[in-house]
C-alpha cells in the first residue's frame, strides 16, 4: 500500500506522527535547536521580525556575531557593516564587550541588530546602556532574545547564560534608558510552537498557520524594538 500513498502524504503523516510523540520522549528529537532537520522555530520567529522592521536596516549598522541580517535585510540600504563580536574571529570587525565597549565612539551606528545575544550576557542593565550611547540620535535597535528556550549548551560553556526574558521584563529594561515612547515589543509563540521547539522540531514540522498563532502566555521569542531619541 505504501507505493501508493502520494510522496507529500507520507511527510506529512511522519511529521504529524512524530509531533505526537513529544509528550512521551524523555530526549529531544534534536539539541541542536532543529537545525539539523531544518530551520529552527525560533529564527522564523526572529526572521519575521527582522523583515518587518527591515526599513529602518539603513545607513551604517552593527549586527552581533555576523552581518548575515544585515545583508538580508538592509540590502542596498546599509552603507557601512560592522561585526561585534566578544571574540576576535572571521568577519569580525569590531572586538568588544558590550557591558562596557569604552573603544566604540558614542553616536556611531544608525542600526544595530541584537538577535539572540542578551541572554549571554551578564549585566543586562549596563549592555542597553551600551547600544543607547553608540546608537547616533534617531537610531533604531532590533533586538531578539530568548523566552521559553533549551539551554545553549555550548555557548553557555563559553560565555555563560544567565537570562530568560518576558515581554514585560525586556520593555521595562529598555524604558530604563530609551524613552519608554520609543521602545515597541513583541512576542511569538503559541502552546504548540514552545512545546516543538523545546522537543527540538523545526519549521518544517509544522504548518505556517500554527506557526502564526500568538498567544501571549507562551512567550517563545520576545522582540523589541527602540529609536534613540533625537
Amino acid at each position: 500500500m505504501r507505493e501508493f500513498i502520494p510522496a507529500a502524504v507520507r511527510k506529512a503523516i511522519s511529521r504529524r506522527t512524530v509531533r505526537f510523540r513529544c509528550c512521551g520522549r524523555l530526549s529531544p528529537f534534536s539539541r541542536r535547536f532543529g537545525y539539523d532537520r531544518g530551520l529552527p522555530i525560533d529564527r522564523y520567529y526572529i526572521e519575521n521580525f527582522l523583515n518587518n522592521a527591515a526599513s529602518v536596516v539603513r545607513g551604517h549598522v552593527l549586527e552581533i556575531g555576523g552581518n548575515e541580517y544585515t545583508k538580508r535585510f538592509g540590502r542596498d540600504r546599509v552603507t557601512t557593516s560592522d561585526v561585534l563580536h566578544v571574540e576576535p574571529g572571521p568577519g569580525v570587525t569590531i572586538v568588544a564587550d558590550l557591558q562596557s565597549a569604552p573603544d566604540i565612539n558614542s553616536s556611531t551606528f544608525d542600526c544595530i541588530i541584537c538577535t539572540q545575544t542578551l541572554q549571554f550576557i551578564f549585566d543586562t542593565a549596563s549592555t542597553i546602556r551600551t547600544l543607547h550611547r553608540i546608537l547616533k540620535p534617531g537610531g533604531t535597535v532590533l533586538v531578539t532574545t530568548a523566552g521559553i528556550a533549551q539551554i545553549a549548551r555550548l555557548d553557555a560553556a563559553r560565555f555563560g547564560e544567565y537570562w530568560r526574558f518576558t515581554g514585560q521584563s525586556l520593555q521595562r529594561l529598555f524604558e530604563g534608558i530609551f524613552a519608554p515612547a520609543d521602545v515597541r515589543i513583541e512576542t511569538y509563540g503559541n502552546v504548540l510552537t514552545a512545546a516543538a521547539f523545546l522537543s527540538g522540531l523545526s519549521v518544517e514540522d509544522l504548518r505556517p498557520d500554527e506557526l502564526s498563532f500568538r498567544d501571549p502566555d507562551y512567550e517563545v521569542t520576545v522582540a523589541l524594538r527602540a529609536r534613540k531619541s533625537l
